[in-house]
């Protein structure tokens, strides 16, 4: 019968001090980054004793020394979708750049797996919260957020009592029918997810009031998920009849993606046919054929911004901040470079 060897032993801070000739203090000082400064040698000496001798250093007890997990938690809706793609590895590389690490949660845009998503993070006593979801709600706000430093990511309207990264999504939505309006349009549709009840969403406020202050009729709308299958249904919707728009502005990347297939399968033209402007601006609309015009988030300006933010109010900084001015982007899609 073997007998099994015992585990090894894990390397402590006390080994790494020893083999580089150096007091544990000096370990901590070099691994936490301070607080106090070491020489340049005896730092190379205690980072060659740690590679040396796999020295990993203890985290949990580290938390509860300094207070803190270094860790932020993000809640994003579909990771799969471009946009939040794009914002996970800009607030990555953001937090990164601050000495922290960002656990992710995909919660499929349910406001309970949202909830479910913040539990499970707060219970790994994440440093701060960053937080999405599918319809950018800037009121987003459950008990398990309390005590918690929360920022809410990619709202499109500021809101009460939350502390909110976002992008003017009016401003943006008025841009692109406005620059519709100057190829000679006059009839603009909009493709855009969510119902009818209540406001209508900032996107559908600047495309109606750009069509109504150039003296425009209201185009026809057409209310479907915010998916390539959306889009794609949108389009058959609104462009199956005779009378369709010579132009549509589309809320969703995504959706615009969906749109270009519907008007191939009808055999309309882009944009000779149908002109278009998408919305969000992530990197599938320079590759889509033709390529789209889009009105762009400056998602990795307002990831650092987000980080700095979430931050700020774990060290009990007031904070502020303003919507992002959203860029157009001229490409193919609405004949500028066509």
């Amino acid at each position: 019968m073997s007998v099994s060897e015992p585990a090894p032993r894990q390397v402590t801070r006390s080994d790494v001090a020893r083999y580089a000739g150096v007091s544990s203090a000096v370990v901590s000082y070099v691994v936490n980054g301070g607080p106090r400064a070491v020489a340049p040698a005896t730092a190379k000496r205690v980072a060659d004793a740690i590679r040396t001798l796999g020295y990993r250093p203890n985290l949990s007890a580290r938390a509860l020394r300094t207070g803190t997990t270094k860790t932020l938690g993000l809640v994003l809706p579909e990771i799969n979708n471009p946009l939040y793609a794009a914002w996970a590895v800009a607030l990555e590389v953001a937090a990164a750049e601050r000495g922290y690490m960002v656990l992710l949660i995909n919660s499929d845009g349910d406001p309970e797996s949202d909830h479910r998503a913040i539990t499970h993070l707060a219970e790994r006593q994440i440093d701060g919260l960053l937080v999405t979801s599918s319809m950018a709600r800037p009121d987003l706000a459950v008990p398990s957020l309390q005590g918690i430093p929360t920022v809410v990511l990619g709202v499109l309207e500021k809101g009460p009592g939350t502390v909110s990264i976002g992008v003017d999504a009016y401003a943006g939505a008025y841009e692109a029918v406005t620059h519709l309006i100057g190829h000679g349009h006059a009839r603009i549709g909009l493709i855009i997810g969510g119902g009818s009840g209540g406001n209508p969403e900032l996107r559908e406020s600047g495309w109606l009031a750009a069509s109504r202050d150039a003296g425009l009729p209201d185009g026809p709308i057409a209310r479907e998920p915010w998916s390539r299958a959306g889009g794609y249904e949108g389009g058959m919707r609104l462009f199956s009849s005779v009378n369709y728009p010579s132009a549509v502005f589309v809320s969703s990347d995504m959706q615009a993606l969906g749109l270009l297939r519907a008007l191939h399968e009808l055999g309309l033209r882009v944009p000779d046919d149908v002109a278009i402007v998408s919305f969000d601006g992530t990197e599938d609309t320079e590759y889509t054929s033709p390529s789209l015009t889009a009105v762009q988030q400056p998602v990795k300006a307002m990831a650092v911004e987000a980080v700095t933010a979430v931050l700020d109010l774990a060290a009990s900084r007031q904070t502020e901040h303003p919507l992002h001015p959203p860029k157009l982007i001229l490409r193919e899609s609405c004949g500028c470079e066509h």
